[in-house]
């Protein structure tokens, strides 16, 4: 990843075994993993083509934090739901960000690493250092699968510096903590007609 420029990778991983003081149907595991790079446009004004860029160094992002989201896991079999991000510097553009995250380059390597066939969720944001970002997860082969919606947060402390970007791909294990919402498939039909007058939520 020396063509990145990558400063730091960061992975955070967390396991809830209590909801509400009961314990967890389904323990999972959500992880995000995070790469530290330098943002290959700052201090080039507007870029008109952002392409070059984002073929030479989001494949090897995807490979990087797939790779140690399955270790975390406990390998490409365990993660059931995922999603990406990324933090862009205050220096940098939004679209910058987006480049790295929202093409081929990065999400159909990271979908075929992951065995997911799905659309992957994502959120996206430009901060200062150390601020905070939640990252959305659904399931990697069937996003309609109500009970994998879920998020993961990570921050950290010294990063983004202005110009530099953090890429984000986060896993999970299995559904929500004590997931009970039912799905799409056990829904019963509701229409607007059938439901009356509505109030409004005051």
């Amino acid at each position: 990843m020396a063509e990145a420029r990558l400063r730091k990778v960061v992975t955070v991983t967390d396991e809830l075994l209590l909801e509400l003081g009961r314990p967890v149907a389904v323990p999972v595991r959500r992880v995000a993993a995070a790469a530290v790079i330098a943002n290959p446009w700052a201090g080039g004004g507007f870029v008109a083509d952002l392409g070059p860029e984002v073929e030479r160094i989001a494949p090897g992002l995807a490979r990087l934090l797939t790779d140690r989201i399955s270790e975390a896991l406990g390998g490409v079999d365990r993660i059931e739901s995922f999603g990406k991000a990324a933090i862009v510097g205050l220096d940098g553009e939004i679209e910058h960000g987006g480049a790295l995250i929202h093409t081929p380059f990065f999400g159909n390597v990271f979908r075929e690493l992951a065995e997911g066939t799905s659309i992957i969720v994502f959120s996206d944001d430009r901060l200062p250092a150390g601020e905070p970002l939640t990252v959305p997860l659904w399931h990697k082969t069937a996003a309609a699968t109500r009970s994998h919606y879920q998020t993961c947060q990570i921050r950290i402390p010294d990063a983004p510096r202005p110009d530099e970007i953090v890429v984000i791909a986060a896993g999970a294990s299995g559904p929500r903590p004590n997931a009970r919402i039912g799905d799409r498939a056990t829904d019963p039909l509701i229409r607007l007609a059938d439901l009356g007058d509505l109030e409004t939520v005051t």
